[in-house]
């Protein structure tokens, strides 16, 4: 396959709310040509190509050249128009991956989530990053009846099989679910500890610290093509539209847009366009108290997500039941230039119709933005080496659940990059791995579920 062919990031992206306090170094370029070479190239400036080069300059006296090449601005993709929501998954879909991979695996994953919160806050202390990181609890709540059934009895039979750890996990049933969660019609809720943050800020103070380590920096740089063999001397050539570098090491965060360039990753990343929103009080008034962060499920697949920020502004995602049925609105979609017509009304009026106390709140829909998340057809990202690609990596296919997964996984992926150590001592999940079998498999979980869930309206564009 032509590697011209695949997702590609659009110019024109929607503006979204973090994009509104710009950094320095959001169009830069640390030198005026791109270098002919160097030890690493790192494609992609979010948080995963942040993440890696943090790791590669942090505590190494003599660090590697790295080069981080960016299509577009800094920190413009997926982070960049998410719900800057640290949220770890440490119950709701244990049930499924226990039947999909065995209790091991999907309890590696859960705990892997878990700890990345804790991670994360050491992270913004240590490197004291103004990124308004606030540690809280997150409230999932079900609205629907058959969901809220179906949600009971999964954590009931999870809590008796004592597999889990759910210590952290509480579970209020439906009599208290309303005032416990302050949302009308909760028919159950469950809280754990999460966190938020500006998350473009935390990148690019990421992203500062190690261009002033030495790191090359090169936005506006869309990579063409990587050369599918090695050549003559063992490195990669790595073509952009303007010129080329020749790499020891390719490390791939490119999340939806990995494709591409690694036509092996094709049906397993698949780009899916969502939509997010800020909504604000009027001047004047005080937003009514909203401690927690949310999930609220409206049926099989259907939520939105809110975060609560400090200034009394609520990020809010998801609006899927407008648009979630008709996959020509989301799958294998990349153009993040256009908002998602069906959707973009949702958020007018929901804090009113949501929560208690919000009724007379004024809180009207301030920005309205899309992103493109790169789902990986079995909902488990891939990070480490690439089979059959000696020097190339990735770390990518976060399925919309990136920030509690991509800083512990990028501190694993440095210590095989740097240290040699194997993926199995780097305490990621193993159900993560890159492997032939997981690249070569046609099953894709995201299709299969969206059948299941809500059948298909019309075609997916393919």
């Amino acid at each position: 396959m032509a590697q011209q062919d695949g997702p590609t990031p659009v110019p024109g992206s929607t503006k979204s709310f973090w994009r509104t306090e710009l950094h320095e170094l959001d169009s830069h370029r640390s030198t005026p040509e791109l270098p002919a070479e160097s030890d690493i190239v790192i494609i992609g400036a979010g948080f995963a190509g942040a993440a890696l080069a943090h790791y590669i300059y942090a505590d190494n006296p003599s660090p590697p050249s790295v080069v981080i090449l960016e299509a577009r601005e800094a920190c413009s993709g997926a982070t960049a128009r998410n719900g800057g929501h640290l949220k770890p998954d440490v119950y709701f879909n244990i049930p499924t991956y226990i039947k999909k991979f065995g209790v091991r695996a999907a309890v590696e994953v859960a705990d892997f989530e878990a700890s990345q919160v804790t991670a994360v806050k050491e992270l913004v202390e240590k490197e004291k990053i103004d990124c308004q990181f606030t540690l809280t609890r997150a409230c999932d709540v079900t609205v629907d009846e058959g969901l809220a059934r179906e949600t009971e009895e999964a954590f009931e039979i999870l809590a008796k099989s004592g597999v889990a750890n759910l210590k952290d996990v509480h579970y209020t049933r439906r009599k208290d679910a309303e005032r416990v969660s302050g949302v009308k019609g909760a028919l159950n809720c469950f809280t754990f500890t999460a966190g938020h943050i500006w998350p473009y800020k935390m990148v690019m103070h990421l992203l500062a610290g190690v261009v002033s380590k030495g790191a090359n920096l090169q936005t506006h740089t869309p990579v063409t093509s990587v050369s599918e063999t090695p050549l003559a001397d063992g490195r990669w050539l790595v073509t952009t539209e303007r010129g080329a570098i020749k790499a020891k090491k390719v490390l791939y965060a490119t999340n939806a847009y990995t494709s591409k360039l690694a036509p092996q990753f094709k049906d397993r990343i698949i780009p899916v366009r969502g939509i997010c929103s800020r909504i604000v009080v009027p001047k004047g008034r005080q937003a009514p108290f909203l401690p927690q962060t949310y999930s609220i499920r409206y049926g099989k697949g259907l939520f939105d997500y809110l975060i609560p920020r400090n200034d009394g502004s609520i990020i809010v995602g998801g609006a899927k039941p407008n648009f979630w049925s008709d996959r020509s609105h989301w799958y294998n979609v990349w153009d993040d230039s256009k908002l998602i017509e069906p959707a973009k009304s949702h958020f007018d009026g929901l804090m009113q119709r949501t929560f208690i106390g919000w009724e007379n709140s004024g809180a009207y829909t301030d920005k309205v933005w899309t992103g493109i998340m790169g789902y990986s057809s079995d909902f488990m990202p891939h990070v480490g080496e690439i089979p059959d690609k000696p020097g190339q990596m990735a770390l990518a296919g976060f399925s919309g659940h990136g920030m509690p997964l991509i800083l512990l996984s990028a501190k694993g992926m440095v210590d095989m990059l740097l240290h040699g150590k194997p993926y199995e001592e780097t305490g990621m999940p193993s159900l993560f791995k890159i492997t032939k079998e997981r690249l070569s498999s046609t099953k894709n979980d995201v299709l299969e579920g969206h059948e299941r869930d809500h059948g298909s309206k019309v075609k997916s564009r393919l």
